[in-house]
């Protein structure tokens, strides 16, 4: 990968540290009753619309969300780490695949309220998707995916696997503490918030309901079955792993060869 390509990957990794630090902080507050307010990632994007220079933030982050789509992009046709043509590599560079469509959701998202529309295509259509006949069918389908999701985060967290995706060579000791401290909560809490969301969309697709479920869903769950300080660490671990992204923008173990 040329030195621009780098570049531009890295600047999609901060950009995704970016939104989830914002959801993280304004979850956070709303748990602990000091304003903010439960957001998935178009809620931290319409809170950044809000604010000053918001269009300009906008169009910044969007920018960056398509760097993160490229680096996700490349990793699946360039296939850099190499992964063996079996069904677990395969597996890897489709879920790779997928990661990119939804940060390439969210790009388009950021694009869009910067410029102020507010109607909703794509959104409009994923919804008469799912309320067609095979309507449960993704609905469960997602839902194990979600499900899938969840453990392998939290499989990252506790194997230390998220640190093979940062060159540490460079880093103090100070860095490094807090890229384990980060990682290590921020891949769990993300964790258990997709696995709520997983059983959320599971139970919507096998009851009455065949809706995907959101982060914000997942909170409000949360907080409704377990309270608001739990959803408030949960949150704060989001800020982390917002943080371990930062990091790794920094720090990227990416080959710049080819």
């Amino acid at each position: 990968m040329s030195s621009k390509k780098k570049n531009f990957a890295r600047f999609g990794m901060a950009a995704k540290g970016a939104v989830y630090c914002l959801i993280g902080i304004l979850t956070a507050l709303a748990a602990f009753g000091q304003g903010g307010q439960k957001s998935g990632g178009k809620g931290a994007l319409q809170y950044v619309a809000q604010q000053s220079y918001g269009q300009v933030l906008l169009v910044i982050l969007g920018i960056g969300l398509l760097g993160y789509v490229f680096w996700r992009m490349y990793q699946v046709f360039a296939n850099p780490k190499g992964f063996d043509d079996d069904l677990k590599g395969y597996g890897k560079r489709v879920a790779f695949f997928i990661s990119g469509l939804i940060y390439g959701g969210f790009a388009y998202y950021s694009f869009k309220i910067a410029f102020g529309s507010s109607s909703g295509g794509s959104s409009s259509l994923f919804g008469s998707l799912m309320s067609g006949s095979n309507g449960k069918t993704i609905a469960i389908v997602i839902g194990i995916g979600m499900a899938i999701k969840a453990i392998y985060d939290l499989y990252r967290a506790y194997s230390n696997k998220f640190r093979e995706e940062v060159e540490e060579a460079g880093m103090d000791q100070k860095e490094q503490k807090l890229l384990i401290n980060a990682g290590k909560f921020g891949h769990t809490a993300r964790g258990i918030v997709i696995g709520f969301m997983a059983y959320l969309t599971l139970k919507s697709g096998m009851t009455q309901g065949n809706s995907i479920k959101t982060q914000t869903d997942a909170f409000t769950f949360i907080q409704n079955e377990f309270g608001s300080i739990v959803l408030g660490i949960l949150a704060i671990g989001l800020v982390g792993y917002g943080v371990y992204m930062l990091i790794k923008a920094k720090h990227p173990s990416i080959s710049v060869s080819g």
